[in-house]
């Protein structure tokens, strides 16, 4: 089997509101515009060793997502692995960091390890969408 030459995203983005409550948001299921909200099936344990699963519905098919929390550090970081189609099933690492940043938290995401070829790297747009989500979630109220 070939190996898979893999590579690193990091995206920021400054959230207006504090670090715990984008923290709590990120994790919340029912928050419009986070990573969990609105997905097709949910198990999601977010405990050091809990795991996770999702399935999103797109391109008229389920994309399975599934991992286990590595860290859950309230309210500075978070940290689980992170398996999709679009790794190629490759254990994958995702970290968030939370700074305030005055009035506002900067986010951080980084992940680790995934293919460095277009599918892999459409995780780019995915945690875009789901970092401007946030953003928006609380520049609305």
């Amino acid at each position: 089997m070939d190996e898979v030459r893999t590579t690193d995203l990091t995206l920021t983005r400054s959230i207006p509101a504090a670090a715990h409550e984008v923290f709590d948001a990120w994790l919340d299921t029912n928050n419009p515009g986070g990573l969990w909200f609105g997905v097709a099936k949910l198990i999601i344990n977010p405990v050091p060793n809990g795991l996770f699963y999702h399935a999103v519905e797109a391109q008229g098919r389920e994309w399975a997502h599934y991992g286990r929390f590595i860290v859950i550090e309230r309210p500075k970081r978070i940290q689980h692995t992170w398996v999709s189609p679009a790794t190629r099933g490759l254990e994958s690492i995702v970290t968030l960091g939370f700074e305030a940043q005055g009035a506002g938290t900067l986010v951080t995401l980084h992940h680790a390890g995934i293919p460095d070829d277009p599918m892999g790297l459409q995780h780019r747009d995915g945690w875009g969408f789901c970092l401007q989500g946030l953003h928006d979630r609380f520049a609305r109220r």
